[in-house]
């Protein structure tokens, strides 16, 4: 398998899904309909909806280069959900209440390209838009448990409050290795496992079958392992990169004295945790049916943007 051409493969077919399913920007109010497309144009790794569109293909293998088989669901509505509901929290993070960041994605943040209030309203619309596209893109079984995986994983228990617990930890000189596990299993990984786990609620479609809650099970397990190896790595990347590369604002962790995996246990130590976690989600991924060979050489890529 070529991995870099499989993700470029869903990739582009997340890109049209983007631009088929988001308002267009000459939607009124044009400024708020074009900074949202801004925000979730904006390029990125698409990692989110790309498991989704996996974890729907791992479990019915149904999925031709024309779209869904027929009487299939197609994943690409919940896809760019997971997607709209991810940039609305990037876009609420780089706010000068917050992280305040000028760059996200190699571009100014949203609130420079247009103006704070503006974005505020961009990312509530798009928080609010990945629910109005669930509903409509599955009107029955599963909607109704996609909704609610996304809205846990999106609420104040999970990637909110992962936000929360990492502003406190700010001001805590105290900051412990459980409390950033807590930080980033919520605050990433949270909707790391729920795009796979959300892709495998429509892969399986609306009956489901006795494969449905083993099979959710271990792609829960791998979220997690996933989740917190990306955001090690993103620690790491932060610590040693530059911001050219990165696209966002290099060493700003450090600096705002924000408790990361890099300060709090060191650059090498972490590159461990970040490899022992990747290998942990592609153990979990072997499990699943036919050993999910993409899911598995995409936990591998993860190290290798840190060596």
């Amino acid at each position: 398998m070529n991995v870099s051409d499989e993700i470029a493969r869903r990739v582009s077919r997340i890109e049209a899904g983007i631009d088929r399913h988001l308002p267009p920007a000459g939607t009124r109010p044009e400024r708020l309909h074009a900074a949202m497309r801004y925000a979730v144009q904006g390029g990125g790794k698409r990692l989110r909806p790309m498991l989704v569109v996996a974890a729907s293909e791992l479990f019915e293998g149904n999925f031709a280069a024309g779209g869904p088989a027929r009487g299939k669901l197609d994943p690409l509505p919940a896809a760019v959900a997971v997607e709209c509901a991810h940039t609305y929290s990037l876009v609420h993070d780089d706010l000068p209440c917050m992280d305040d960041d000028d760059l996200r994605r190699g571009r100014p943040t949203v609130h420079k390209a247009y103006d704070e209030a503006t974005a505020l309203l961009a990312g509530d619309a798009l928080l609010t838009f990945a629910f109005e596209l669930i509903g409509r893109g599955y009107p029955s079984d599963p909607g109704h448990a996609i909704g609610l995986e996304l809205a846990d994983a999106a609420g104040s228990r999970r990637l909110i409050g992962g936000q929360m617990e990492d502003l406190l930890a700010e001001r805590k000189a105290d900051a412990t290795a459980s409390d950033l596990e807590f930080i980033h299993e919520n605050k990433t990984a949270a909707m790391i496992e729920a795009s796979l786990v959300i892709g495998a609620m429509i892969g399986l479609g609306p009956k489901g079958s006795s494969a449905q809650n083993e099979g959710i099970a271990i792609l829960r397990r791998a979220g997690r392992d996933l989740g917190l190896a990306f955001q090690i790595v993103d620690d790491i990347l932060d610590a040693t990169s530059d911001t050219a590369t990165l696209g966002k604002t290099a060493g700003k962790d450090a600096k705002a004295g924000k408790k990361t995996f890099a300060t709090l246990h060191g650059v090498e130590a972490s590159r461990k945790f970040a490899n022992d976690f990747s290998d942990a989600a592609a153990a979990e991924f072997e499990k699943l049916p036919g050993a999910a060979p993409f899911l598995v050489a995409l936990a591998g890529t993860l190290g290798q943007r840190i060596r």
